[in-house]
């Protein structure tokens, strides 16, 4: 027996903390007959000090933990169920550290309990437990609420969990989600197995993977996602975590940065082509006034029944088509010379509509809309005549035999809102001019180049090219703009929007030029282009004029300077180098304030008046001219006042 108990002692001392006998007497008395050593460092007591009474060792229990611990007592001694629990004690030196205690009760002969236990110190694994907790806590919070779309999936694609903002991404609840596979979301369904392959392969490898993918929303719609995923351990399991972040704001942007480059690209492209046919008018409009000029003359003493009269005619109806290709050029490069003022455009078409019926053809049908109270815009006439002529003629190349063209006006107000959504439209109110047919449509690459000049899908020979471009530069010179709606084999409508003009439009209304009276005034003639100075001053003459012909400004100062009589007209090229035209003007009136100008110019390139707009004051004539053209310009400006 002494044997036994050495071996016991031995025992005791080995196992972390105590191994003790409780006694509970049946007049609620308590004590702890046998403790092992190690109730010194559990309770910083002696067995000793308990052995008759326990009061010691509860002194020692944390105050909110007491109740469980007498509970828990009590009620294995009523069961005689095995005791457990987890306690808190304050000790002197050690301070609060945690317990565990489990003991087997058994009923003694005076009707007490004893129970045979053993008491841990659990101080370190309940502070792990704590920290775990901690843990867990801040990342269920970081989970949960993460901006980005979170999802913790076995390695064969099953959602084991999801946060609220990948769920909300996608239309669903997080109960709808857990246990899904992946590809139950993904947009290419039966390409989704085969496309992760690699994917799972560069995980395996340890790779933090990155990559784009669509996903379907719960109300079907598709929409873009960047992903970021890499493979983590969970308690022993391997695990892919992923992040997912909604792009579809980054693919709208790149879409519209892409289609502002495109415009942008656009623009510059059709701003070079622009100078560059300004540049090829001007030059050719003096060669053309040359052909023209000597032709007109020469016409003059061929009688119409000679040869020479047909070849004659042929030359100036070519130069006359050429002359009208060089103001095309003009009108796309908007240095096209304008008159404006304020127009009725429903009146305006209705008169041209009478003109252009035969040129569309018996078998077109034309339906005409005029809207009601339409508002006024503020053009030259002309140009109105030229968008007409070149849409009707579109429109009717765009049939077939027969088919369907319509005509409509409106009023249309834009507002911030609306062009924001909309390139290329700008808010404000503006009068709306459609022209629309039921014909062959176009393509994306067709509309892509639709208003470049000389560009045509017409066969060889049938068009110049110009058409749609010249109708581009002139509402562009108007501050509106063209919206092209079409599609192949549904026709196409060509849609002009033109500001509103606040003044009330003029009457309509036609006039034939007179044949111009002959003349007795002195005319101050410039021009750099000698073939035209030669010209011009042969047209005036034989008009009955008196020409001064200077090649330069400076030459004209020194004529005007040493004329002994008075100069009536000043007649100047507007670009010359040196001195332009509207400052040679203003130098000789210094001398002469009566002297009258009129202008002429193969292009404007700003130096007559704001883009091409002429000013109300001021005389102009546009090269290439005829000469009934020039003689009737030039006594219109003797006779104004």
């Amino acid at each position: 027996m002494a044997q036994s108990r050495v071996l016991l002692e031995n025992l005791a001392r080995l196992v972390p903390g105590v191994i003790y006998q409780y006694r509970l007497y049946p007049d609620g008395r308590s004590a702890f007959p046998y403790s092992s050593p190690g109730m010194n460092d559990i309770y910083e007591v002696t067995p000793e000090e308990v052995r008759e009474d326990a009061t010691p060792v509860f002194g020692r229990l944390h105050p909110d933990d007491y109740d469980n611990v007498a509970s828990a007592i009590g009620e294995s001694a009523r069961t005689l169920q095995t005791f457990y629990c987890e306690f808190r004690v304050v000790l002197p030196r050690q301070g609060l550290r945690w317990r565990w205690s489990q003991a087997h009760p058994e009923r003694t002969e005076d009707g007490g309990t004893l129970w045979h236990g053993i008491i841990s110190d659990i101080t370190e694994r309940k502070r792990a437990d704590e920290a775990l907790q901690v843990s867990n806590q801040r990342y269920r919070n970081l989970f949960d609420q993460a901006n980005e779309g979170l999802v913790v999936m076995t390695t064969q694609g099953q959602i084991a969990e999801v946060n609220q903002a990948f769920a909300e991404m996608h239309g669903y609840s997080v109960e709808e989600l857990s246990g899904k596979d992946i590809q139950y979301l993904d947009a290419r369904h039966e390409r989704a197995l085969e496309d992760r392959a690699p994917i799972i392969q560069r995980l395996q490898n340890g790779e933090v993977v990155r990559f784009d993918v669509e996903h379907i929303h719960k109300d079907g719609h598709i929409f873009p996602l960047s992903v970021t995923t890499s493979l983590i351990n969970l308690g022993g399991q391997s695990l892919w975590l992923a992040f997912h972040q909604d792009i579809s704001a980054r693919r709208q942007a790149e879409a519209e940065k892409a289609t502002l480059e495109a415009q942008l690209q656009q623009a510059q492209k059709m701003e070079s082509v622009g100078r560059l046919a300004g540049g090829v008018a001007h030059d050719f409009n003096n060669m053309l006034s040359v052909i023209l000029g000597h032709t007109e003359l020469a016409l003059e003493q061929v009688s119409p029944g000679q040869p020479l009269h047909v070849n004659l005619m042929k030359i100036f109806k070519a130069a006359t088509r050429s002359a009208e290709l060089t103001r095309q050029l003009l009108a796309f490069a908007r240095q096209q010379t304008i008159t404006p003022r304020a127009l009725d455009l429903n009146e305006m078409v209705e008169g041209l509509l009478e003109l252009l019926r035969p040129l569309i053809g018996e078998d077109i049908d034309l339906k005409w809309h005029p809207a009601a109270d339409l508002w006024s815009v503020k053009m030259d006439p002309s140009q109105i005549d030229q968008i007409l002529t070149n849409l009707l003629v579109n429109a009717r190349d765009a049939l077939s035999d027969v088919g369907k063209i319509t005509l409509e006006t409106g009023n249309t107000t834009f507002d911030e809102g609306y062009c924001a959504e909309h390139r290329g439209f700008v808010p404000g109110e503006y009068v709306r001019l459609d022209v629309s047919d039921d014909g062959c449509g176009m393509d994306k690459e067709t509309l892509s180049h639709l208003f470049e000049p000389f560009f045509t899908t017409k066969e060889l020979g049938k068009g110049t090219g110009l058409g749609l471009s010249t109708v581009y530069g002139i509402v562009k010179q108007n501050n509106g703009f063209i919206n092209v709606y079409s599609e192949p084999g549904e026709g196409s409508r060509f849609s002009i929007y033109l500001p509103r003009h606040a003044g009330k439009a003029a009457q309509a209304g036609t006039s034939d030029a007179a044949a111009a009276a002959p003349g007795q005034e002195t005319i101050l003639l410039v021009e750099d282009e000698l073939a035209i100075l030669e010209l011009a001053a042969t047209i005036l003459e034989r008009q009955g004029y008196t020409v001064l012909a200077a090649p330069t400004p400076g030459e004209a100062i020194h004529l005007a300077a040493r004329h002994p009589g008075p100069i009536h007209l000043l007649l100047t090229d507007m670009i010359m180098p040196g001195m332009n035209g509207r400052d040679l003007a203003k130098s000789l009136l210094a001398g002469n304030p009566h002297l009258k100008s009129l202008f002429m110019s193969g292009y404007t390139a700003g130096a007559i008046g704001h883009h091409g707009v002429l000013d109300a004051d001021l005389s102009f004539i546009q090269k290439p001219f005829s000469i009934n053209d020039l003689a009737a310009k030039v006594r219109e400006t003797l006779d104004r006042e």
